[in-house]
């Protein structure tokens, strides 16, 4: 078992609300709302409740199983499977946590790159993230969680929801109540991939002060995203018909499109290059992860393994050429996603309480 973490390396319990919230509001904001739709119809508002509510449950295991004494996975699984056949396991995450840094890096670059520099090279506009995720993940967990606390100031930006409700149509939401069990519980697994990033909460549980005593901003921020995206697909299904919605292909800032002040005529630019600040900090929550775990499975330091996993970034998102490479990307991390938080965890923390039990009795 690790170390305990030093104190002045630990954060705030509460800060685990915006670390959460931050990863849960990058890239897919964007164009989450096309996928529920064609499952739950005008009742996909229904499809997001019912999965954020039952994220709770998921954010209760992981503070179940890796509390008391404070441990991450990484320990939790040499506890259960040994050492050698736990960290193989820990080093598979170390995949899941690099694809999932990369369709949130590449898909935010697809869009400044057709909505804002469409001229603009794929490797210049990568290189220059890549220099700031290294400066911001050098800096440590503690660095990377003050960048996280942005997300607090781009909330009031929900506001510019009132332009799109003013020239929606209410109707549209009408019949409610009209599907069934299964299309609802269909439309909610579609809509899984709109709450991913919790999970690295297995990672960097380790560092948080006194986690069981604020497992309960864990759960604010949950309820928070799930508020957000139960508003904003209400709002995208007043302002477009479901059919057109489907065919949309990033609905949000479409929206945001009709906006126009005299001082500012593409308030769309604004709320792009604003969202810059949530998708950073997801990013490096990310490969920060990938460090940690071959910190902790291998003899690798992060002065060698954080440059090693930028310059794959690097490279993985220049491999992107079309639009439906970066779709289906998107569809693979659905998939991956949605099996490690709704079944990989449920299954982990089953195991672990006997794995535990049977340890203690020893």
């Amino acid at each position: 078992m690790q170390q305990p973490v030093q104190e002045n390396y630990t954060i705030s319990g509460y800060f685990v609300f915006f670390i959460i919230g931050v990863c849960q509001a990058a890239a897919n904001i964007f164009n989450f709302q096309a996928r529920i739709v064609r499952d739950a119809g005008q009742d996909s508002w229904i499809s997001i409740i019912i999965i954020g509510l039952g994220l709770n449950v998921i954010i209760w295991m992981i503070y179940k199983m890796l509390g008391n004494p404070n441990k991450d996975v990484i320990d939790l699984h040499q506890t259960i499977f040994g050492k050698y056949i736990g960290n193989a396991i820990s080093l598979l995450i170390v995949g899941y946590f690099f694809f999932m840094a990369l369709f949130c890096f590449r898909a935010y670059m697809e869009i400044i790159l057709v909505w804002v520099f469409p001229t603009a090279k794929v490797w210049t506009m990568a290189a220059f993230f890549i220099c700031i995720f290294y400066y911001v993940i050098s800096g440590g967990f503690r660095v990377i969680a003050g960048f996280s606390f942005f997300y607090l100031f781009l909330t009031p930006l929900l506001w510019w929801l009132y332009f799109p409700v003013k020239q929606g149509e209410f109707h549209n939401l009408l019949p409610m109540f009209n599907h069934s069990v299964a299309e609802l519980l269909q439309g909610s697994r579609a809509s899984g991939f709109i709450f991913f990033g919790l999970e690295a909460l297995l990672i960097y549980f380790p560092f948080l002060k006194e986690p069981e005593k604020h497992s309960k901003w864990a759960h604010f921020a949950i309820l928070f995203t799930t508020f957000k995206y139960v508003v904003l697909i209400i709002v995208t299904l007043m302002y477009f018909s479901q059919g057109l919605l489907q065919h949309a292909l990033w609905p949000t800032l479409a929206m945001t499109k009709i906006i126009e002040f005299s001082f500012l005529a593409r308030f769309e630019y604004l709320f792009i290059f604003l969202w810059m600040l949530v998708i950073v900090p997801t990013v490096c929550i990310y490969i920060w992860c990938c460090t940690r775990i071959l910190k902790r499975v291998t003899v690798l330091k992060p002065r060698i393994t954080l440059p090693a996993m930028l310059a794959i970034l690097f490279i993985a998102a220049n491999t992107f050429k079309e639009r439906t490479q970066i779709v289906l990307l998107e569809n693979f991390i659905n998939k991956i996603g949605f099996y490690f938080i709704f079944i990989y965890i449920p299954i982990l923390f089953i195991i672990s309480i006997f794995a535990i039990r049977r340890v203690q009795s020893n």
